[in-house]
């Protein structure tokens, strides 16, 4: 049985994790850490993991990046093993992922979902064959009204898996209000789009001459990303330090 500490278990996603997790028979949250009040999840729940004295063999975080640095900090002196899932962390805080990752393993991961994860890979593929033909390629995310960071972790991601595969020609372009010129054939366009209740939707679009190829994810509910953080802590409980990905979990 693997011991979880939720970090940030009052959130929306804390609360989605709790309820799939009580289903889950090779997992169990034993502790949560939360500043905010919240409704009984049948286990203790500590201001901080300073606070908390509860055995565990993992954490999972979905909470702020405002309470990475302290996540960091005690996951490194304790070698507790972390499934970071928060997005939106500055250069800085990127950085001191991989730094800790060297004293435990880390997982960090801009999107759970087994299905943005082979989005990844299907992108990669497709820049391949169509940016040499003079594709041009556009990132759309859109989500809820209540989504503070943007773009998203996801489309970053998604235009990080281009770029790598295309030996990092391109430059990322979030903008084009302050320009009035051609496109750049060496930029990914990256548009944000919030409002409603939207989970999460992304398309990369591979736009040539007379045609257009868009590979497209729809996120329904937050159930996927809880999914993926359980499978996640599972396979990250144990491990040897070091920084790890959701391809990492589904064999990608």
């Amino acid at each position: 049985m693997v011991r979880v500490i939720m970090h940030g278990c009052n959130g929306a996603m804390g609360r989605v994790i709790t309820g799939l997790a009580a289903e889950d028979q090779e997992l169990e949250i034993v502790a949560g850490i939360d500043v905010n009040p919240g409704p009984d999840q049948g286990y203790p729940v500590f201001p901080s993991l300073n606070d908390c004295d509860v055995q565990a063999d993992v954490v999972v975080d979905f909470a702020s990046a405002r309470a990475v640095d302290g996540l960091l900090d005690y996951c490194e002196a304790h070698g507790m093993p972390l499934v970071l899932c928060t997005t939106g962390l500055s250069e800085e805080q990127v950085r001191r992922v991989g730094s800790a990752s060297e004293k435990t393993a880390i997982l960090r991961s801009a999107n759970m979902s087994l299905g943005v994860n082979l989005l990844m890979k299907l992108v990669q593929d497709a820049a391949r064959v169509l940016a040499g033909a003079g594709f041009d390629i556009e990132i759309v995310e859109k989500h809820h009204r209540r989504k503070k960071d943007a773009p998203s972790g996801t489309a970053l991601a998604l235009a990080d898996s281009i770029n790598s595969a295309m030996e990092d020609q391109y430059r990322y372009t979030y903008d084009r209000s302050h320009r009035s010129e051609p496109r750049d054939p060496g930029e990914i366009g990256i548009s944000a789009v919030r409002g409603g209740t939207i989970v999460g939707e992304h398309d990369v679009i591979f736009a040539g001459t007379d045609e257009v190829i868009t590979f497209n994810h729809t996120a329904y509910s937050r159930a996927i990303f809880a999914k993926g953080a359980l499978s996640a802590a599972k396979f990250l409980a144990g491990k040897e330090p070091g920084l790890y990905d959701m391809a990492d979990v589904v064999g990608l």
